[in-house]
C-alpha cells in the first residue's frame, strides 16, 4: 500500500459514476472506463463514430454525473473563435469594456461535431486544452479545474468538414470509438428511451474537489522499471516502424504512463501491469500516428499498425510488479 494512495476510494467514486451513467447509456462499459481514466488524468477525449451511436448522450450523461459546470457547443462552419472563448463588450453605463465569457469557461465542455468548424475556431481550443487558460484581448484568464473537453466527430462524412490537424489531435488524451450495440443492448435502448428520457432524472454522484483529489492520488500508483521499459519500448517502436510516417510524441508517452496509473487504480491495484499498457495503447496513441502513403493506399489504419506492434514488442514476464526492485 502506497502512502497517500487510497485505491478503494478511487474505485468507489468511479463505480458510482459508472452506475449512474449506465442508467442512461447501454453497453458502453469500456468507453465509460476509458473516459474516467481521461478525467482522472485531466485529459480530453475525442469520441469518433458514425451518427446515432450515442456519442453526445454518453458525454452528457457523464458530465451530469460529475457535479461540474457543463456547457455544450455545436460547431458549425460560421462559428467564430470568440463564440468559444468569449468577447469584450463595451458598457456605455460604466464606459468600460466588460468580458463576457464563452462556453469554454466551464469544467466540462461538450463540443459536438468539432470538425464542422473552421481551423481558426478549432485552434481557439488549443490554449484552453493544453494550458487550462484563455487569452482574450491580451489578458490571460485561468479555467476552473477539472477542465474536460469531450469532442465528437463523424469520421465518414467529409463534405463541409475541416479535418483536425495533427497538432490538435495530439491535444486529445484519448480517441474512442463506440461501435454498434448488440441485439439485446439495442432492445434495452428502445425500451428505456420509449418510456421517457432517463437523462432528466440523472443527479451528480461526485464533485469537482473529489475528482481532483482522486486524480492526484492516481499519480502515486507504482510503475515497475520493467513495465516502464516495456511502455517506452512500445512508443519507440512507433517511431522506427516503416509503416508509420509519424510516431508517437513525448506527450503521447506521458499520456500512456498516466493513463496506465489511473486504469490500475480504477481496477483496484496500486501498481501497473503490462496488460494495462496493452489495453490503453490504441486509444491513447493511435490518433497520434500517421501511416505512410503506401499504407493508406492499402487502407491500413494506424490502429492496425499499432496492434501489430503490440503483438511484436516482447511482453515482460515478471509477476512481482507491485514490488520495488530494492525490496
Amino acid at each position: 500500500m502506497v502512502d497517500g494512495l487510497d485505491v478503494r476510494a478511487i474505485q468507489d467514486a468511479t463505480q458510482r459514476v459508472r452506475e449512474n451513467t449506465a442508467r442512461v447509456v447501454v453497453g458502453l462499459d469500456a468507453p465509460i472506463e476509458m473516459m474516467l481514466v481521461t478525467l482522472l488524468c485531466e485529459g480530453h477525449v475525442l469520441l469518433e463514430d458514425i451518427p446515432g451511436i450515442g456519442k453526445t448522450t454518453l458525454a452528457k450523461a457523464l458530465s451530469r454525473s460529475l457535479g461540474c459546470t457543463f456547457k455544450r457547443l455545436q460547431f458549425t462552419p460560421d462559428l467564430l473563435p470568440s463564440d468559444v472563448t468569449g468577447v469584450s463588450i463595451y458598457n456605455q453605463r460604466t464606459q468600460q469594456f466588460e468580458f463576457r465569457p464563452g462556453p469554454v469557461f466551464s469544467q466540462v465542455l461538450l463540443v459536438d461535431e468539432i470538425n464542422r468548424a473552421g481551423p481558426r475556431t478549432q485552434s481557439a481550443l488549443l490554449e484552453a486544452m493544453q494550458e487550462r487558460q484563455v487569452t482574450v484581448d491580451g489578458e490571460t484568464r485561468p479555467l476552473q479545474r477539472p477542465f474536460l473537453v469531450m469532442a465528437t466527430q463523424n469520421p465518414i462524412e467529409l463534405e463541409g468538414t475541416f479535418p483536425l490537424p495533427e497538432a490538435q489531435l495530439d491535444r486529445f488524451f484519448m480517441r474512442l470509438k463506440l461501435g454498434y450495440p448488440t441485439d439485446e443492448q439495442e432492445r434495452t435502448i428502445v425500451h428505456r428511451f420509449t418510456a421517457g428520457d432517463p437523462m432528466i432524472e440523472l443527479e451528480p454522484v461526485v464533485n469537482d474537489k473529489e475528482i481532483l483529489q482522486l486524480g492526484a492520488s492516481c499519480r502515486l500508483v507504482y510503475v515497475h522499471p520493467v513495465v516502464e521499459d516495456y511502455m517506452l519500448g512500445l512508443v519507440k517502436a512507433t517511431r522506427s516502424n516503416e509503416a508509420l510516417a509519424l510516431g508517437a510524441s513525448p506527450r503521447g508517452t506521458l499520456a500512456l504512463y498516466q493513463a496506465a496509473q489511473a486504469l490500475a487504480a480504477l481496477r483496484g491495484r496500486s501498481y501497473v501491469i503490462p496488460e494495462d499498457v496493452q489495453q490503453l495503447a490504441i486509444p491513447v496513441l493511435a490518433h497520434r500516428l500517421i501511416p505512410t502513403a503506401g499504407q493508406r493506399l492499402h487502407a491500413r489504419s494506424a490502429e492496425e499498425i499499432l496492434q501489430s506492434l503490440i503483438d511484436q514488442v516482447p511482453v515482460p514476464v515478471e509477476e512481482a510488479w507491485e514490488e520495488s526492485p530494492a525490496s
